[in-house]
């Protein structure tokens, strides 16, 4: 089939991001922003409803299609409402994005001490937490006859630093499991791993005057920091015709941070 630059539209498909609901400078606001733009219909998922809304109503007044709705990762039954939602709104789901993450919050904490309750909390929402919103929408999208699942993994797991690390990393393994099980039924698995971005989150982790990112700035291939709005890029190839032939594979938007053969 010869190329056409409309392989990268979404019209007439349903995405679902979560933690999307950040209403500033966000890495899930800007997915859902992209997505609508590509013309796929969106749901915006949060644990913080209001926040979900907030999105979905910026969406709608572009003239595109979204929802906002409140989802938490870590609850079976909260993802397939999210899915049931999805459905009864836009009559199913083709792209699943999980960008829900804790990040922030983890700050800096060495492994040898964190405690076991900060451990289980992160990998349930860092890794458990995708596992629950895959097993959610397959379904849902074997109905409609494949998808495209797109996990938001980090530089900082390669190599993997601290829990984050530890739990991006292992997203990483779930991400190429799921292209191995689901690619004979058409449907895709793959990830992104961004780099320092200057995100809320990210600027609240690496402030400007962080030691980390004078590091960065002496080892980054290219610029050490890049804006939620470049990563969408890789995510419209990966849930578009255009990235059909993709699974299993991790791509890295980050300046040149993380360098690999």
């Amino acid at each position: 089939m010869a190329f056409s630059i409309e392989q990268f539209r979404l019209d007439g498909k349903v995405a679902i991001v979560t933690g999307a609901g950040g209403r500033g400078n966000s890495i899930g606001r800007a997915y859902a922003l992209g997505l609508a733009k590509a013309g796929a219909a969106v749901v915006v998922a949060d644990i913080n409803e209001e926040g979900a809304k907030a999105v979905a109503e910026e969406i709608a007044a572009t003239g595109a299609k979204a929802i906002g709705v409140r989802v938490d990762i870590t609850d079976p039954s909260s993802a397939q409402v999210m899915v049931a939602t999805a459905k009864s709104a836009f009559g199913g789901v083709d792209i699943l994005v999980n960008n829900a993450a804790l990040m922030a919050e983890l700050g800096h904490q060495s492994i040898a001490d964190v405690p076991l309750e900060d451990w289980n909390r992160t990998l349930d929402v860092n890794l458990t937490g995708a596992l629950i919103c895959c097993q959610a929408a397959i379904p849902a999208m074997r109905e409609r006859g494949g998808g495209r699942i797109v996990n938001q993994t980090s530089g900082g797991a390669f190599p993997a630093i601290g829990i984050y690390g530890i739990g991006k990393l292992a997203l990483v393994g779930l991400t190429t499991t799921l292209a191995k099980a689901l690619g004979k039924e058409g449907i895709t698995a793959n990830a992104i791993a961004p780099g320092n971005v200057t995100s809320d989150a990210g600027k609240q982790l690496v402030p400007d005057d962080s030691p980390f990112l004078q590091f960065l700035k002496m080892t980054v291939a290219s610029r050490p920091q890049g804006e939620p709005d470049e990563l969408v890029g890789a995510l419209l190839l990966l849930c578009s015709e255009a990235g059909a032939w993709i699974t299993g594979q991790t791509l890295h938007i980050d300046g040149g941070w993380v360098l690999r053969p």
